[in-house]
C-alpha cells in the first residue's frame, strides 16, 4: 500500500512537471539566460492600435509578466490611464502561479481607480485603474488584458521593447492599423544590438522584438530611457477634444496650439490689472518689473495639481485662476504670462520634461502633439544674453531659478509666430558652488566646538532652499542626518537665510560634540574634515556595462580655523594633496599659523561630462582616495 502511494505521489509530480513545463504561463517555461539579472519577465506584450479615421482609435492591449521575487511586483503594472473621452471597454486578469495553474481572476470592477495626478504633470485630468494585487509566493505570472476607445486621436502609446532594469523581454510585438488620411511618422531610437524586426507595409506599422535580456542597474550611469530601445510614434493628422490639426514641424504645432489652445486666455479682470501697473509704477526695466510680477504670483496664488481643463493640455483661462488664487503648472504658468504682458514683458508658454534625475529633452526632429513633456514653464526671452526661465508653480523658488527640475535641456516654447525649440539654463560645475568658512575647537576632553557658515549656489542651492520651511524639529533631524559620522552633536545655533535677490542659501551653523576625538594616553587624535567628508563610494561592477556619466558638476571650498588645545602640541600632521584628473580635483593643505592654530584649506571639484564604461575603476578611485583624505588625522602630544 505504501509503494502504491509513492507511486500515486511521483505520478502526480511527474504529471505535473509535464503540464508545467508544457503551460505557457508557467514560470519553468522561461530561457535561462531571461532570467539573469532579472525580478521579472515580460512573456507578452501586445499592442495592436486601429486608427480608421481622424476621430476614431481603439487600442488592444495585451501583457503576461512573471514576476520572480519580491522586487519584481514593480512590474505589474496592470494598469490602464482614461479620461473622460477614453473610454475603458474591456479590464482583466489572472493570476497564475509557479506551475502556470490559474490561482485568480479580476473583472473591471476588482480594479481601483484614482486620479492619475503627480506634482507636476502636464496631462491632469487623467485617471486610472490598477491592480491592486499581494502575492502568496512566488514567482507568479500575471496576464492582463484591457481595450479602450477615443475620439481623440494626437496620442499614440511609444514602443518601449525593454521597460527597465532587471526585468527581461521575451515577446514584444507592437502593431498599428491606420487609415492612409491619417498618416503616420516614426523615430526608431537604440534599435542597434537588439533583435527588433520591422514587418511595417502601407496601412500598417508593425514590429517585434524576442528574447532582450534584463541589464543590471549601475551607479552613474545615463538614466534608462537615453539608451533604451524605444519607437516614437505620432500621427500626422490629428483630432483632439474636436480640434482637429496637422503635425508637421515643432513650428508647425506651435502655431497650431498658440491659436488653438492658448489665444484669448490671458485677459484678468480691470481690478487686477490697475493693481498689476500701480506695483511697477515707475520701475523702467523690464527684468525688475517681471520680478514684481512673479513676486506678486507666488505670494497670491498656490499650485495644486488637480484640474480639469481640455484634455489636460489647455490652461484655464487667467481671470479664473485670478479669482480663485490657486492653479496647475498650465495655469499659473498661463496666468504668469498674462500679468507679465499687462507690464510689457514678452513671454512664452514653454512644455518641457521635468525630472531631478537626469535632463531629457525634447526630440528636435520629431514634433508631437503629446507623450514628450510633462510639466510648463515660462521662457522670457533675451537679447545678446541668456533667456530667463520661470518655475510658476513654486512659491520659493527665486525669479529666474529653475534648478534641476527642468536644467540643460531642449524644450517646446510656444510663440505667437510657431514653436521653437531652446535650451535651458545649464548650471556649470563652478556655479554649483558650496564655500564653507568656519572654525573648531578641539578640548581636552575630546570634544569640538565648532562654527561655520555655508554658503551654497547653483544646484547646490537648490539641494537646500527647501528646508527653509523645516520645523525646528525637523531641521536638528536633517542636519544630524547629513552629518551623520559625528555622534552626540547639540546644536547651539541653526541660522538659515535663503537669499533670493543673489541666489544663495546661507547656513550658520553652531553645534558641540562630545567625543569627537580619541585620546590615547598621553594623545589626541581628530579627523581633521569635520562638516563637508565624502562619505560616499560608488558601486564596484566586475564587468562594467554602460558608459560613466556625471549630470551636473560641482565645487566645494572650506576653509577651516582648528583651535587646538593650549597644553597640547602638534605631533605629526598630514601632508600636503593635490589630484587632479579628467573627473575633476581635490587638494587640500593644513597650515600652521601659530603653536594653537592650524589652517585647513579643501577644494573638491567634480566636473559633468560622459565617459567611456572603461574610465569608471579610475573613477571610483578618485572618490575612494577623496574619501580616504577626508578622513585624514591630526595627530597631538601632551606638552611635557
Amino acid at each position: 500500500m505504501l509503494i502504491k502511494n509513492i507511486f500515486n505521489v511521483l505520478l502526480l509530480f511527474t504529471s505535473l512537471t509535464i503540464v508545467s513545463q508544457e503551460n505557457f504561463y508557467s514560470s519553468l517555461t522561461i530561457p535561462d539566460n531571461l532570467k539573469k539579472n532579472a525580478n521579472a519577465v515580460l512573456r507578452v506584450d501586445e499592442s495592436l492600435i486601429e486608427i480608421s479615421s481622424i476621430k476614431s482609435l481603439k487600442h488592444n492591449y495585451k501583457r503576461v509578466v512573471t514576476i520572480l521575487n519580491k522586487e519584481g511586483n514593480d512590474f505589474l503594472n496592470a494598469q490602464v490611464y482614461y479620461d473622460n473621452k477614453i473610454i475603458v471597454k474591456t479590464l482583466k486578469a489572472t493570476i497564475y502561479n509557479e506551475f502556470g495553474l490559474e490561482i485568480n481572476k479580476f473583472k473591471k470592477s476588482d480594479f481601483k481607480d484614482v486620479a492619475a495626478v503627480n506634482d507636476f504633470s502636464l496631462y491632469e485630468d487623467s485617471r486610472v485603474k490598477y491592480l491592486e494585487y499581494t502575492p502568496i509566493n512566488y514567482p507568479y505570472t500575471v496576464e492582463f488584458v484591457f481595450e479602450t476607445e477615443t475620439e481623440n486621436t494626437a496620442w499614440i502609446p511609444s514602443w518601449r521593447p525593454l521597460e527597465g532594469y532587471h526585468i527581461s523581454t521575451e515577446n514584444s510585438t507592437y502593431k498599428i492599423i491606420y487609415d492612409a488620411s491619417i498618416g503616420i511618422k516614426t523615430k526608431e531610437k537604440n534599435f542597434s544590438n537588439v533583435n527588433i524586426v520591422n514587418n511595417s507595409n502601407d496601412g500598417i506599422l508593425s514590429y517585434k522584438a524576442v528574447n532582450i535580456e534584463a541589464l543590471k542597474s549601475e551607479d552613474y550611469s545615463p538614466k534608462f530611457r537615453e539608451f533604451a530601445p524605444s519607437l516614437l510614434v505620432s500621427p500626422i493628422n490629428f483630432n483632439y477634444e474636436n480640434y482637429t490639426g496637422a503635425i508637421n514641424d515643432w513650428n508647425n504645432l506651435g502655431k497650431w496650439i498658440n491659436d488653438k489652445l492658448l489665444v484669448g486666455r490671458t485677459t484678468v479682470s480691470a481690478e487686477t490689472e490697475n493693481l498689476i501697473k500701480k506695483l511697477v509704477d515707475g520701475i523702467d526695466n523690464p527684468i525688475e518689473r517681471a520680478k514684481i510680477v512673479y513676486k506678486f504670483v507666488q505670494d497670491n496664488t498656490r499650485y495644486i495639481s488637480v484640474q480639469v481643463g481640455i484634455g489636460g493640455i489647455q490652461p484655464f483661462p487667467a481671470d479664473e485662476v485670478d479669482k480663485v488664487k490657486y492653479g496647475d503648472c498650465k495655469g499659473l504658468t498661463n496666468y504668469t504670462k498674462a500679468l507679465l504682458k499687462i507690464v510689457g514683458v514678452e513671454s512664452y508658454y514653454t512644455e518641457v520634461y521635468a525630472t531631478q534625475e537626469s535632463q531629457i529633452s525634447l526630440e528636435n526632429d520629431f514634433a508631437s502633439l503629446l507623450g514628450q513633456a510633462n510639466h510648463v514653464i515660462l521662457n522670457i526671452p533675451q537679447e545678446n544674453q541668456d533667456d530667463i526661465w520661470l518655475e510658476c508653480t513654486s512659491q520659493k523658488m527665486p525669479f529666474g531659478f529653475i534648478g534641476d527640475f527642468t536644467d540643460n535641456r531642449d524644450v517646446f516654447v510656444i510663440t505667437p509666430e510657431g514653436g521653437k525649440i531652446k535650451h535651458t539654463k545649464k548650471y556649470t560645475t563652478n556655479e554649483n558652488r558650496q564655500v564653507t568658512k568656519g572654525s573648531f575647537t578641539v578640548l581636552n576632553d575630546g570634544s569640538i566646538d565648532l562654527q561655520s557658515v555655508i554658503v551654497s549656489k547653483g544646484i547646490q542651492y537648490d539641494d537646500k532652499y527647501w528646508i527653509e520651511t523645516k520645523s525646528e524639529r525637523d531641521l536638528d533631524t536633517y542636519y544630524k542626518k547629513r552629518w551623520n559620522y559625528i555622534n552626540n552633536l547639540v546644536f547651539n545655533k541653526k541660522e538659515i537665510l535663503n537669499d533670493k535677490d543673489s541666489i544663495q542659501f546661507i547656513e550658520t551653523i553652531k553645534f558641540t560634540a562630545t567625543n569627537y576625538s580619541k585620546i590615547v594616553g598621553d594623545r589626541i587624535l581628530f579627523n581633521v574634515n569635520t562638516i563637508n567628508r565624502t562619505t560616499q563610494i560608488p558601486d564596484r561592477y566586475r564587468e562594467r556595462i554602460l558608459p560613466l556619466k556625471i549630470y551636473r558638476g560641482f565645487k566645494d571650498v572650506d576653509e577651516v580655523e582648528i583651535n587646538l588645545p593650549q597644553d597640547y602640541k602638534i605631533e605629526s600632521l598630514p601632508q600636503k594633496v593635490n589630484i587632479e584628473n579628467k573627473f575633476g580635483y581635490y587638494s587640500f593643505e593644513i597650515t600652521i599659523k601659530n603653536d594653537n592654530i592650524l589652517l585647513y584649506n579643501r577644494q573638491f571639484v567634480v566636473n559633468d561630462g560622459e565617459f567611456p564604461k572603461e574610465d569608471y575603476e579610475e573613477f571610483r578611485n578618485f572618490y575612494k582616495e577623496v574619501n580616504k583624505l577626508d578622513n585624514s588625522k591630526i595627530a597631538l602630544i601632551k606638552k611635557l
